[in-house]
């Protein structure tokens, strides 16, 4: 045999191993070889961070005008405080009125005083305005409430009087002993006198 002809033998046989080496993994995986799966990867869902807790609500409050406490608190009568009448402006007959009280436990001033001039019918005229019930003056043992009284200027049609007599706006049928104070010579005009709210000052109580 030729060179020739034993080099052509020789390349045939190589290309045919090659060819039977390149097509043997096919032949495997179509004869159901095992195929490597690509690992997942990392899921997109995103997953929501745990919630804080809510915060407690708030305790219910009181409404109105004072806390729930303030309903247990009682206007003041004549049985609860002491009462003064000292002299302010005699040119006015005005004077100044004041109540302590003399209890253990806390009351309100309510209103104006009801104030009358020795044995003269009717009432001091009530001057300015006061206010309502849950908002009236609360006295704790001890403290004071003011108002201002006015007899008026001498004008020919009142008369003189030695003392008057107060009690408490109440606002109940309660019987009330009435509290005296000696007032010399108070001039009392039918026209002008007049008394004010009950107030936390003697500054407000003779300026109203």
């Amino acid at each position: 045999m030729s060179t020739v002809r034993r080099a052509a033998l020789v390349l045939t046989t190589l290309s045919a191993a090659l060819a039977l080496t390149a097509c043997g993994p096919a032949e495997d995986d179509s004869a159901g070889g095992t195929v490597t799966a690509t690992p997942a990867g990392p899921s997109t869902a995103s997953s929501k961070p745990p919630s804080k807790p809510s915060k407690p609500s708030a305790p219910p409050t009181s409404s109105g005008g004072g806390s729930s406490a303030d309903y247990d608190v009682f206007p003041c009568s004549t049985f609860d405080v002491t009462f003064t009448a000292s002299l302010a402006e005699p040119t006015t007959s005005s004077y100044l009125l004041k109540v302590t009280n003399k209890g253990t436990k806390a009351c309100r001033a309510l209103g104006h005083p009801v104030v009358t001039f020795g044995d003269l019918d009717g009432a001091a005229t009530e001057r300015g305005a006061a206010p309502g019930i849950e908002d009236a003056l609360r006295l704790e043992p001890g403290e004071s409430a003011y108002a201002g009284l006015m007899g008026g200027a001498d004008d020919g049609k009142g008369r003189t009087v030695g003392s008057i007599a107060m009690t408490m706006n109440t606002e109940s049928d309660l019987e009330q002993t009435p509290l005296t104070a000696s007032t010399p010579d108070l001039y009392v005009s039918p026209d002008i006198n007049s008394v004010t709210p009950w107030v936390n000052n003697v500054e407000d109580a003779l300026s109203l």
